[in-house]
């Protein structure tokens, strides 16, 4: 990302901004005022109609940061690493999906589609924290 650590960090983290980059949502049910932190538990409204609860489990400052989600018999991990570089920053996402029950194979199918969609709403993010450091802060 063309953006540094921090910057990529403190917008990626925040489930409130989440909306605006990840496709597979729609909302986010946070409080306005409430900052990113370890242990901060949200839900979520998915385009499929799915409301997975998340809890955050690892947060290092501009450094790492993992979301756990369940819903019903499926579980998914989320981490995200940060590496300053030359020209901003890498960010490395890794997931897993796992899934009990008779919701084992739609977790297995959701684990295999979750690279490409991390990926390109990585590319989302990257245009999104741009746009932002283009805006007036009132604005």
């Amino acid at each position: 990302m063309p953006h540094t650590a921090e910057q990529a960090f403190t917008y990626l983290v925040d489930p409130r901004l989440r909306p605006e980059w990840q496709s597979s949502l729609l909302s986010t049910d946070v409080p306005e005022d409430e900052e990113p932190h370890l242990g901060q538990a949200w839900t979520e409204l998915t385009v499929v109609g799915v409301r997975p609860s998340l809890v955050v489990f690892e947060f290092v400052p501009y450094r790492s940061w993992a979301e756990r989600g369940t819903w019903r018999g499926v579980e998914a991990t989320l981490r995200l690493r940060f590496t300053e570089t030359a020209r901003g920053c890498r960010v490395v996402a890794e997931g897993e999906v796992t899934g009990s029950g008779v919701y084992a194979v739609a977790a297995g199918s959701s684990g295999l589609l979750a690279g490409r969609a991390i990926a390109a709403d990585l590319r989302t993010a990257t245009h999104r924290i741009a746009q932002r450091k283009e805006r007036p802060a009132d604005g």
